[in-house]
């Protein structure tokens, strides 16, 4: 369940599960996926996106995330065409946030992106990134080496190793990370991305946290986590231990 703050002349709406800014300012938030390790159909893993100056920067890449980035082109969101996915900030390694990694770094390209896809994420990001490649080798050779038009450049991806701080800036967005309580994850982090006209804050999986507050200090939109009264109530004790560690 992700709830989002409806602050100055935003107004978000869930359009066959896209975001889209109906205000149509020059910043837009776009929810690629909300959903959790359970398999809903009705819901992709998560991911996000923030879109401004004709780019994209995505949050996280759960499960289903490069479909949901065509079904948000289709809707009217163009600079999520697949050549565009170009950078993904993640915000912990958890598999339920890195399962789409492996689309999001090969059906790109397949479909034209010449560029690496830049990633930046906690500590182990660059070791999961080489296991993917290793992983998919045989894939990449034989489309390298075979008979489909293809580019040299476009399957590779970088990654950056992020800690509290400015992490990443051009001439569309500064994007700062800030770590956040995710139960034992030494590293879990959310993200603070402003631009001209808009502050937009993903918070990624923590329980309540101080640092939200200050990353929110001020924010236009904030995108947060929780878990429903209701559901926390109908698990047992242990499952209980865990999302009061972990999740709000």
């Amino acid at each position: 369940m992700v709830r989002i703050a409806r602050l100055g002349l935003i107004v978000l709406s869930l359009l066959g599960g896209v975001a889209t800014n109906l205000a149509a300012q020059q910043t837009r938030l776009v929810l690629l996926g909300t959903g959790t390790p359970n398999p809903e159909p009705d819901r992709s893993g998560p991911a996000a996106a923030v879109v401004v100056g004709g780019a994209a920067y995505l949050i996280d890449a759960g499960p289903g995330v490069v479909r949901r980035a065509r079904a948000a082109e289709l809707a009217g969101v163009t600079e999520l065409r697949q050549p565009n996915l170009r950078i993904v900030f993640l915000t912990h390694l958890h598999s339920d946030h890195t399962l789409g990694l492996p689309d999001l770094i090969l059906s790109p390209w397949v479909l034209e992106r010449d560029a690496p896809l830049i990633v930046y994420g906690p500590p182990g990001t660059r070791t999961m990134l080489r296991s993917l490649e290793e992983a998919f080798a045989v894939d990449i050779r034989r489309r390298q080496d075979g008979w489909q038009p293809q580019n040299k450049t476009g399957w590779r991806a970088i990654a950056h190793h992020v800690d509290d701080g400015l992490v990443y800036a051009d001439s569309n967005v500064r994007v700062t990370a800030f770590r956040v309580p995710h139960g034992n994850w030494p590293d879990a982090f959310g993200y603070r991305f402003e631009t001209r006209d808009r502050v937009i804050v993903i918070s990624g999986d923590t329980r309540e946290s101080e640092a939200i507050v200050h990353a929110c200090d001020p924010c236009d939109v904030l995108v947060h986590e929780v878990y429903s009264d209701a559901g926390f109530a109908r698990l047992p004790a242990d499952w209980q231990r865990y999302h009061e560690s972990f999740h709000t």
